[in-house]
């Protein structure tokens, strides 16, 4: 791999380090947020080599899902803390406000790129950009989520999972889940993500479809329209009950490819505007003085700044 794009998906890589860095500032607040974020930041340059970073942030959730689907992710459950603590554990919403604002206003002042497009998740920005903006790059993806496997090629697009602490390629999305990742958002529309409230069909799963639509293995894209009209002439032969669950429920698998399928058919054409605007005219705007004095004030010395901010001056742009 040529020297690629990073492309963070910023409050997914945040929250991994804000739920079990127990690091404390000089202040008294809890910084672990920020200071797992620039350390996992900095292995992450000397790992990888990147020629630019871009950092997005997501934007309040997206109103055309929620118009699509209410529930949409209306029962998330909060986040696990696992750091430790002596003494109370901070409020937790206040201090990851907090926390998250810091790293906005610390990374303003280091070489790279932070991207925000209100009312739009970081997941559709960012599938666009590595689609269209970044078409010619090699990118790679920093993030833990499900909803990438869908771009993964192996090729042109990566993603890292920072809690894997490895690449995912499509080789291990086909050995865990026996689909090719270039179907997996096709049956993950059938199986539902809980994760997201988004039910599925019952008796659908990755195993059982790979087995009963053996289609969907192969190097050929099969679209969920494919998977329906099959399942009706499957349940003219068999008496299996996953065709006839598949055809009794139809909308909803129609329904979670509208939530699920990452493409520009998400964004508003203003939104796309605003995404290759923040891209093809924002610049980084070194400035290790201002870096350092903010993390002065706010008491921070848990890691090597210095460091830090050399690595990700290294950056080719």
């Amino acid at each position: 791999m040529k020297h690629p794009v990073l492309i963070v998906d910023a409050l997914n890589f945040f929250m991994r380090h804000f739920s079990v860095n127990p690091s404390v500032s000089d202040n008294g607040d809890h910084v672990g947020g920020v200071v797992g974020f620039l350390k996992g930041l900095q292995l992450l340059i000397d790992k990888l080599r990147p020629e630019e970073i871009v950092v997005v942030w997501e934007g309040g959730g997206s109103v055309r899902r929620r118009n699509i689907y209410p529930e949409y992710k209306s029962g998330k459950r909060p986040i696990k803390l696992n750091r430790f603590y002596e003494d109370d554990i901070p409020d937790t919403i206040q201090n990851r406000n907090y926390q998250i604002n810091l790293i906005v206003n610390l990374l303003k002042f280091c070489n790279l790129k932070q991207i925000y497009v209100s009312d739009r998740e970081a997941d559709d920005v960012i599938a666009y950009m590595s689609k269209y903006l970044y078409k010619n790059e090699d990118i790679v993806i920093i993030s833990s989520d499900k909803d990438y496997y869908q771009l993964v090629d192996g090729k042109k697009i990566k993603q890292w999972s920072p809690g894997q602490k490895a690449f995912v390629t499509p080789e291990k999305i086909l050995k865990k889940f026996f689909i090719p990742a270039h179907n997996f958002c096709v049956v993950r529309c059938f199986t539902g993500d809980g994760s997201d409230g988004l039910p599925g069909i019952k008796g659908a799963g990755f195993r059982t479809l790979a087995k009963r639509f053996p289609e969907l293995t192969t190097e050929k894209f099969v679209s969920v329209e494919e998977i329906i009209n099959l399942s009706l002439d499957r349940s003219r032969k068999s008496k299996v009950k996953l065709f006839q669950n598949i055809l009794d429920n139809a909308e909803i698998a129609k329904r979670n490819w509208k939530l699920m399928y990452l493409d520009s058919a998400n964004l508003s054409g203003n939104q796309i505007q605003k995404i290759s605007n923040q891209v093809n005219t924002s610049k980084a705007s070194p400035n290790k003085i201002k870096f350092m004095k903010l993390l002065i004030r706010e008491g921070i010395r848990n890691f090597d700044s210095n460091t830090f901010y050399m690595t990700v001056s290294s950056l080719k742009k």
